[in-house]
This record gives structure tokens, sequence and C-alpha cells, in this order.
């Protein structure tokens, strides 16, 4: 039998590069705001942990629109951590593996599929297409071998699942949490982070072919 899994959307942060005076989880994606995009693609999910800090009750009153089981995870130190905090904090009192979904993130429903139906530890990544990207080396098996704010084989956009007992406490971000492990199991999916205006356009048109 498959291990039990939790599902952790970071939404914690402010994002002050995309210039909507909003937290990214609320902004309108062709009618809908993110997280509600984020919600059905995980309906089928009966652990799904929110992160939350910024707008916090604005983020919660929206969720509970679509979803009245989530738990709510305060990170109440927003201001001055990333996402590996957001993901150690909703990690902790889950199940065994934890699958890290940023609040700014859109994948393909059907890559989102087959990453559910993942056994084990893996990375996922994505052609390069964002304005401020980390990027992941792979080998010739798809593996992640490394991160890099310089260059890389793909951009590193998450998710990710890793056993929650490796998470630990930090100010950094994701990949950071990662990076002892490595290699990791890589997994290639269609996906577009919204960290800039111009990613904003891009996901506008990434969601319209699903």
């Amino acid at each position: 039998m498959p291990a039990a899994k939790s599902v952790i959307i970071s939404c914690a942060g402010i994002g002050s590069r995309l210039g909507l005076a909003t937290t990214k989880a609320l902004i309108n994606i062709n009618g809908k705001s993110l997280i509600r995009h984020q919600l059905e693609l995980f309906k089928d999910v009966e652990d799904i942990r929110i992160v939350v800090g910024y707008q916090a009750n604005d983020v919660v009153d929206e969720v509970r629109k679509y979803r009245e089981d989530v738990i709510f995870v305060y990170n109440h130190r927003y201001f001055e951590t990333k996402t590996g905090a957001s993901y150690y904090l909703g990690a902790k009192d889950g199940n065994e593996y934890a699958i890290e979904y940023d609040g700014d993130l859109l994948v393909h429903p059907d890559d989102i599929k087959t990453l559910l139906n993942q056994d084990g530890e893996w990375i996922a990544y994505a052609d390069k297409m964002s304005d401020d990207a980390v990027y992941v080396k792979t080998d010739e098996n798809g593996n992640v071998l490394a991160f890099s704010r310089e260059q890389g084989d793909y951009e590193w956009t998450g998710p990710c699942c890793i056993k929650k007992d490796k998470l630990k406490y930090s100010s950094g971000h994701v990949f950071n949490q990662l990076e002892p492990y490595l290699p990791i199991k890589g997994i290639k999916v269609r996906a577009c982070d919204i960290d800039t205006y111009d990613d904003y356009q891009r996901a506008l048109e990434f969601i319209k072919g699903w």
C-alpha cells in the first residue's frame, strides 16, 4: 500500500514582485482565484494543508468557499522567511510524505495526476519560462543533481515530495531543504511559476490550453 501523503500549499508570502497588491493565492486567473485552481487540481487529495501569513484571513475565506476540510497552518514570520519555512511548518504534523506546492504555481492537471501517483521522493521541473528562475541540473535519467541560480537543464518550479522527517525549520527556500538529499528522482512537468507581471501574463495563456 502506498505511503500516505500530505499536500502542503505555501501561501504565506507577500508577492511584492508581482505588483498586483494582493497575495498571489488571490490573484484572478481567467475568472478564478489561483488558490481555487490549485484546490481543483488536488480535489482527490484527502490531506491538504495550506500555510498562510500575509492576508491570511482573506486566503482562509477564499479556500473555505470550496473546501471545509483544509488544515490551515500559520507562518507568523512570513516577512523574514521563505517557502522552506512554510514547507516545514505545513508538513511537520502531516503524513509521512509531504508534497510541497507553491502558492504561485500552476501545473497541468494531467501532470498533477502523474505526480500524485508517484511512489517515494521526487522533484518536478519544467522547461525554462520564468523571468527569475532557479535552475536544476539533471543526469541522463532525469534525476536532479543540483540547483543553480546561473544555469541548468530545466527550471525548478516544484512541486516536490520528500519524507517530512527530513525537513528542518529554516529561513531559506524549498530547494535548500532538498539539497542535502540530492540526487533525487526528477519528473518533467508542464508548469508556470508566477513571480512577476510578465509571468502572470504567461500564466493566463498557459491555462487556456487545459
